[in-house]
């Protein structure tokens, strides 16, 4: 093709080529494999603005922009030289069937934890936890929850939506409230379930280290699910989403977090209510993909420590 100089830098340049998470190979194979990333474009379980449902697309490609590096700062060594890590795809679903979709996640989750991987999705609404959390709990039993989030997204509603999930998973046993925080928080707080909540302003108080610390006194060595949804932080971080919320945490307050959490058990994470159509500058994105990056390094020491 005429190329000139070491073609592998040209699997580096952002603009060019094809879209996967930080250019991991896309495949629905999962032998050998030790994360799998999967995208579930949904927003129909929003309960303001939609377009969330363009957030996986958009997360792998700012992958692509992060991803000229090997090694993702702070971080101190070339994640995928020590664990293989491919792009699942994304978990699809005709538009308007949201059971169909609760249904689809459980099931493609189950077979990626089948086959001992640890699995990281990007949404889509908050809703998409509820079923990556029935599939995790089928194999591991009742979980852990550390949350980040302007809402506890555990409100009592009779329904399914992406403030309900965590009210529902809590009463029936997938969640143990007790053992689970949310951190980030600055919207009224439900007297049930009790999950301990680590409000926003707590958080300044307390400083990176101790909400950490917090986190680890709470949850411990227990099985647990990450879940951050970008509006835990301020609009002013991730201004693309669908509920956003003044007074959150900095993107760098969220990272410094996120990197005290490695070593503890966490069994599946997603990052979740990137909406790309209200963020011109696709900084909401671009902040997803480098805390998604970030949680593949928390993920990596699980399947070190514990598997």
């Amino acid at each position: 093709m005429g190329v000139i100089g070491d073609e592998t830098w040209l699997e580096k340049i952002p603009y060019q080529g094809l879209i996967s998470f930080w250019r991991a190979p896309y495949t629905k194979n999962l032998a050998g494999a030790d994360i799998a990333i999967y995208g579930i474009p949904l927003d129909l379980g929003t309960t303001n603005r939609s377009g969330a449902r363009f957030g996986p697309r958009a997360i792998r490609e700012q992958s692509c922009y992060l991803g000229g590096f090997e090694t993702c700062w702070p971080h101190t060594f070339p994640f995928k030289d020590r664990f293989k890590l491919i792009d699942y795809g994304d978990l699809t679903f005709l538009p308007g069937k949201i059971e169909d979709m609760l249904a689809i996640v459980e099931q493609e989750v189950g077979k990626i934890i089948g086959q001992n991987v640890l699995p990281l999705g990007l949404g889509g609404d908050h809703l998409v936890a509820y079923p990556e959390l029935k599939a995790l709990a089928k194999k591991h039993g009742k979980l852990s929850l550390i949350h980040f989030d302007a809402h506890t997204d555990s409100y009592e509603v009779p329904y399914l939506n992406h403030g309900s999930m965590f009210y529902h998973a809590a009463v029936e046993g997938i969640l143990d409230p007790e053992n689970s925080v949310q951190i980030g928080i600055r919207t009224p707080i439900p007297e049930t379930p009790k999950y301990n909540v680590i409000p926003a302003n707590e958080c300044f108080k307390l400083g990176a280290e101790g909400v950490i610390q917090e986190i680890k006194r709470i949850v411990g060595k227990r099985k647990c699910f990450l879940s951050l949804d970008v509006d835990g932080m301020d609009p002013a971080f991730t201004p693309g989403t669908g509920t956003p919320v003044p007074g959150g945490l900095t993107s760098a307050f969220q990272r410094e977090i996120l990197w005290g959490l490695k070593g503890m058990n966490v069994v599946g994470a997603d990052i979740v209510e990137v909406a790309p159509p209200y963020d011109i500058a696709n900084t909401t994105a671009l902040v997803g993909a480098i805390m998604a990056m970030d949680i593949l390094y928390i993920l990596g020491e699980t399947k070190k420590i514990y598997r």
